[in-house]
């Protein structure tokens, strides 16, 4: 028989569990709740709200709805989806992380800015390290009227003029380490007559995990890292698993375990997850091992 441990470390963030629990507690009231959205980067997750009454839908959804309660994600939204809901008389649910909304603001406010280095919004790029597209980043563009510019990659840097200032900032669930990468390029390259300025803005609630799911994977024969495919997050932490333990398996659920990945040299099995994780679905992969 093996063993097999699930991570005490792993599992929802802050930002996620209060999304979950507001849906929640809107559901209990039995009125009808729209989220903007799959709640959760984990379509297991969002089918059991779904069973509970959750209705996701998507901006062009939004834009037909009126006199309804609507819930925003952890990732937040842009400004422009506060005013269609003014507009539509629709209550906000507003889920939106602190750490998000926080870097939301700073964003805005160094767009804003005029001070006297700055008299022409032109001659400033602000620059956001992330995920093209995906919902965070698109809140977070928005506070520039879309003018920010979204670097996805270390190789993404090279294409920004450095004749200008740069003002850097970071989905809150990048990589570190490429992140320091980039600052780096940066200042080894910006010109003397600019301006440069890097704003750690990654959570540390998935920063801080990197080492220690690190550690979690390395003692393990076999890892299983669930996660739904979406998961910015998840990719990051499982690239990590991979790197200190090759036998690691991205997996959406318990059903993708493969019979294959296991043999009579296997004595320890490690579960874990992204941040969008839910614990129960952990617990039924280390039960399908196990029966």
């Amino acid at each position: 028989m093996y063993q097999v441990e699930i991570d005490t470390g792993s599992g929802f963030c802050f930002g996620v569990t209060t999304a979950i629990r507001k849906a929640e507690e809107e559901l209990a009231k039995g009125s009808t709740l729209y989220c903007l959205g799959d709640i959760v980067h984990n379509g297991m997750e969002c089918e059991r709200l779904r069973q509970m009454g959750l209705v996701t839908i998507n901006h062009e959804d939004l834009k037909q709805l009126h006199d309804a309660k609507v819930l925003l994600r952890a990732h937040g939204e842009p400004p422009e989806t506060y005013a269609l809901a003014r507009k539509n008389n629709i209550e906000i649910i507003d889920a939106t992380c602190p750490v998000v909304l926080q870097l939301q603001r700073r964003i805005k406010k160094q767009y804003d800015s005029k001070d006297e280095e700055q008299q022409a919004k032109g001659k400033k790029q602000i620059v956001i390290f992330g995920k093209p597209g995906h919902a965070e980043v698109l809140g977070l563009v928005g506070q520039t009227e879309n003018n920010a510019i979204v670097i996805a990659s270390f190789e993404d840097v090279k294409k920004l003029d450095f004749s200008r200032d740069i003002y850097l900032y970071s989905q809150t669930t990048k990589s570190l380490d490429e992140f320091q990468r980039i600052i780096e390029y940066i200042k080894q390259n910006i010109s003397p007559d600019a301006t440069f300025k890097s704003f750690d803005t990654i959570c540390r609630q998935v920063a801080n995990r990197m080492p220690s799911i690190a550690a979690f994977a390395a003692r393990h024969d076999l890892l299983l890292f669930v996660c739904g495919r979406k998961s910015s997050n998840g990719r990051v932490l499982f690239n990590e698993c991979q790197r200190v333990n090759a036998n690691s398996h991205l997996i959406e659920g318990p059903n993708e375990i493969d019979p294959s990945w296991f043999n009579d040299e296997l004595k320890t099995i490690g579960i874990c997850g992204a941040t969008s994780t839910p614990k129960w679905l952990m617990e039924e992969c280390r039960d399908a091992i196990l029966k």
